[in-house]
């Protein structure tokens, strides 16, 4: 079995020879990964639980790149693996980047038999465009910068039609119900859901489960300042870990370095595809201060060109992205998207340089999977950015994001479907109301929330410290234990704290992990990390003076080097 985690700390995935009990495949997520997964596991009955209607709450309808994939002329999957690897810096695993790389075009004709009209030339091949660290042009878009949802729309219209699938809408999961039963271990059996109603109030229901899919995306929604809309908040990450799952890489977050910055929140996403179009990164001097970090300026790695343009912001000179040349008068219609959000905000970009700033974009780490999706909980699969394959490392490759999600949303249903006895497949699972709790008061819950999310921004982002992470953890614990009673913010406050917990407990700086404090990458740490919620728990608040590394992180170096 392929694995795409080797640590201590990981049990053994689920048993490949072991078929699933009965009911219904639960698929917890509605975004690209989710609605792929059910759609190549029909005509096995599968459930979509969805936080909202589909096409509204999902991160990937707001993907303007598009997907990597080598389909161009020259290119091939053993380039596209390199330059993964090489963005990666040094934590990807090359055998998931190789398998990835290699199942790419067939993914990508899959997405065109559900009617993808990926942007094609007079002659009929795909157009492909070229995004930072990408050594060829080998992003199919769509329409300039509406990939995401071009996909998506393609895709809702396959759900909608196949027979196989029913979608619950508004339902929100809040924790993974565990069997014991009489084997080698706990289960997951289910998962426990709310419904909430226009004023927020929710009924909740518990569905068992033959087998669970977790799709439900990333975690970029915890900061103050994110690109990602407000389900991508987390809950997942927490969830499994109380069940016992493993979380890895949760330290590695990508800040996007162009959010249009205009106090919007979200922040509206100025696409990687205009630097790929020939777009500068300037300051108030009209200076391209990214030339003096990395020699492909621009197109350089998105955590270098992040903290650039974090640092020229810091500093007063104010950070900006001119396109007035290399796009000008054509930005309308080639990247229509942008143009839309940047003129809500009283921007032309046709004559004027777009104020820009990092927000959080994606999350590297997730729940740790092998190159099935199996988790290290028996009958829990996880896929797309919720899940931690070892594609990513300590910085995504560009538009690898919406790759990974389809080429493991292949592998999940396969692997599922290998497992499922079709004489034990139901039609439907059923929701069973369960008992409700008590809600928390709606400022109050606002104040919690404002606060969680101000935390991450000031002391987990683009630079970082042992002493602001640790006041992290614990402002973040604090808040934990004053949301009790609302789970979905207990579990937003547990996801900020493994994200941050995993950051103090990497005392060196790599990829998009940067400490201040510990400034270069250290040999010993070039592995990729796993924790459970007793790791986390056990990390210490009291950073010791000078601001180095709690006592923790020792024993935690220690594992990594096993």
């Amino acid at each position: 079995m392929d694995s795409a985690l080797s640590h201590p700390l990981i049990r053994g995935f689920a048993d490949p020879g072991r078929a699933l009990g009965s009911g219904d495949i639960v698929i917890v997520g509605a975004g690209l990964a989710g609605l792929f997964t059910a759609l190549r596991l029909a005509p096995l009955p599968v459930t979509v639980v969805a936080a909202a209607p589909l096409g509204e709450g999902a991160s990937s309808v707001w993907a303007q790149g598009g997907i990597a994939a080598a389909v161009g002329e020259g290119d091939t999957p053993e380039q596209h693996a390199a330059d993964t690897i090489a963005a990666g810096d040094g934590l990807v695993d090359p055998n998931v980047a190789r398998v990835v790389a290699e199942e790419a075009p067939a993914r990508i004709a899959d997405l065109l038999q559900y009617g993808v009209p990926f942007d094609r030339d007079l002659a009929g091949h795909l157009v492909l465009s070229r995004e930072a660290a990408h050594s060829a042009r080998r992003v199919v878009r769509v329409a300039g910068d509406r990939a995401g949802a071009a996909i998506m729309q393609a895709l809702i219209a396959a759900v909608r039609a196949t027979p196989s699938i029913r979608v619950l809408e508004n339902y929100e999961a809040l924790d993974l119900i565990l069997d014991a039963g009489s084997g080698a271990g706990a289960r997951c059996a289910g998962v426990r859901l709310i419904r909430r109603d226009a004023a927020g109030a929710g009924t909740f229901d518990f569905m068992p489960a033959s087998a669970v899919v977790l799709a439900t995306g990333g975690a970029s929604a915890l900061y103050a300042v994110t690109t990602n809309p407000v389900y991508a908040c987390g809950e997942a990450l927490a969830f499994a870990a109380r069940a016992g799952a493993v979380i890895s890489d949760a330290e590695f977050v990508q800040f996007h370095p162009t959010a249009i910055d205009a106090g919007i929140d979200p922040a509206p996403l100025a696409s990687e595809a205009l630097r790929g179009e020939g777009a500068t990164l300037i300051n108030r001097s009209g200076e391209r201060f990214l030339l003096r970090l990395h020699p492909d300026g621009e197109l350089g790695p998105r955590d270098i060109v992040a903290r650039g343009v974090f640092s020229e912001i810091a500093s007063g000179g104010g950070a900006f992205l001119d396109c007035r040349t290399a796009i000008g008068a054509r930005f309308p219609q080639a990247f229509p998207t942008v143009y839309a959000h940047c003129r809500a905000a009283g921007i032309d970009p046709v004559t004027q340089p777009i104020p820009v700033a990092p927000a959080a974009h994606y999350h590297m780490g997730g729940v740790a999977t092998d190159l099935s999706g199996r988790t290290s909980l028996e009958g829990l699969w996880a896929v797309g950015e919720v899940a931690a394959t070892g594609l990513h490392g300590a910085n995504r490759l560009a538009s690898n994001s919406l790759l990974e999600a389809v080429v493991l949303g292949a592998r999940v249903a396969a692997d599922i479907a290998r497992l499922v006895a079709p004489d034990r497949a139901r039609p439907v699972a059923k929701t069973y109301r369960v008992q409700e709790e008590r809600a928390l008061d709606g400022a109050y819950r606002d104040y919690l929330l404002a606060r969680l999310r101000q935390t991450m921004s000031q002391h987990v982002g683009v630079v970082r410290n042992g002493r602001d992470l640790a006041r992290a953890v614990a402002v973040l614990r604090e808040i934990g234990v004053e949301a009790v009673g609302d789970r979905s913010l207990v579990n937003m406050a547990l996801a900020a704290e493994i994200i941050a917990g995993s950051a103090l407990l990497r005392p060196e700086s790599r990829g998009a992990h940067f400490r201040s404090d510990f400034a270069e990458p250290i040999e010993a740490l070039r592995q990729r990390s796993a924790v459970t919620l007793d790791t986390i728990r056990s990390v210490s608040t009291a950073a010791p003076a000078g601001g180095g590394a709690p006592v923790a992180v020792a024993s935690f170096v220690a594992e990594l080097s096993l």
